[in-house]
């Protein structure tokens, strides 16, 4: 079921259409597996009925406990019975999968990786990342939360070819990096980013949206967030309001209820990105201005 996945795919498929259907999922984790997977079966299925071709779930989709410990006891690899279910899923439904945010058995006993899985209509592993960028912060007037504490950092960007488009990977915290995104769109071709998310409620309702549309619009492609929404336990809240941007910033995708679970449905239209592009072809000032950049960089060290 496996197969690994670099950060260089090979040239869009030109048969890729214009236009097709997306959904984002919107869910409320807890600490119990059966559950997630249920919900997550649950939105699949709604996803299908819609004609959506893939559905996009968010950070911890899989599991969100009390502790550290818990998600350490339970990491798996990407081989495992876990992920082979979801594969299963993908398979038995006919729809592509992103997995925004799973337990991967990590490099040692203390830590795991926090990796978004994309698997293809026929069960198999399309491609993963793991988060390079992890959250320790001491959020004010919300939690103090350490993810390096039992997470290791990814090394490198991923994107995926799918019939939607080319996917570029990444997870929560890594919304706040623009470069990252930056690279993904301009080098390496991605046409939606994706940004799966648990983000804190006070962190949310301070930046969420302004962050996300700000990627769409400085790259100019797509930008789908699935987002975990209300409590999870008596620990942890998330901010919910999963979104579908355009590249021209504008939010086309999102549920009447921003912390309810469900799915928002939306079209993504390849051309119109290609319009906007050609209108504003911030790719080749982006190039052109980036000797100069170097240049002043070099002159202040």
């Amino acid at each position: 079921m496996y197969s690994s996945s670099t950060a260089h795919q090979p040239d869009k498929d030109s048969n890729v259409p214009s236009k097709s259907k997306i959904a984002v999922a919107q869910m409320t984790s807890v600490g119990n597996i059966e559950t997630n997977f249920q919900t997550c079966k649950t939105l699949a299925e709604q996803a299908v009925s819609q004609g959506a071709k893939i559905l996009f779930l968010p950070e911890n989709f899989n599991f969100l406990g009390m502790s550290p410990a818990e998600s350490l006891a339970l990491a798996e690899p990407l081989n495992g019975p876990i992920i082979s279910r979801y594969a299963a899923l993908a398979k038995s439904l006919n729809i592509w999968l992103s997995l925004g945010g799973f337990q991967e058995r990590g490099p040692d006993p203390e830590h795991l990786y926090n990796c978004h899985v994309i698997i293809n209509p026929a069960g198999n592993i399309a491609a993963s990342y793991r988060k390079i960028h992890l959250f320790n912060v001491d959020v004010p007037g919300g939690p103090v939360l350490m993810e390096s504490r039992f997470t290791s950092p990814g090394t490198g960007l991923t994107t995926c070819d799918t019939p939607v488009g080319r996917l570029g990977l990444s997870v929560c915290y890594d919304l706040r990096f623009p470069a990252v995104y930056q690279r993904l769109a301009f080098e390496l071709g991605a046409e939606i980013l994706l940004v799966p998310s648990a983000f804190t409620v006070a962190t949310g309702k301070a930046h969420w949206e302004v962050l996300l549309r700000a990627r769409a619009i400085e790259t100019q492609t797509y930008v789908v967030a699935a987002a975990q929404a209300g409590h999870h336990n008596e620990k942890r809240e998330s901010y919910g309001h999963s979104l579908i941007i355009d590249p021209w910033g504008r939010v086309i995708g999102k549920l009447d209820d921003p912390l309810a679970t469900g799915i928002a449905v939306a079209e993504v239209d390849l051309e119109e990105m290609r319009r906007i592009r050609e209108s504003m072809p911030v790719k080749e000032h982006r190039l052109a201005g980036q000797g100069a950049i170097e240049i002043d960089f070099f002159k202040q060290r």
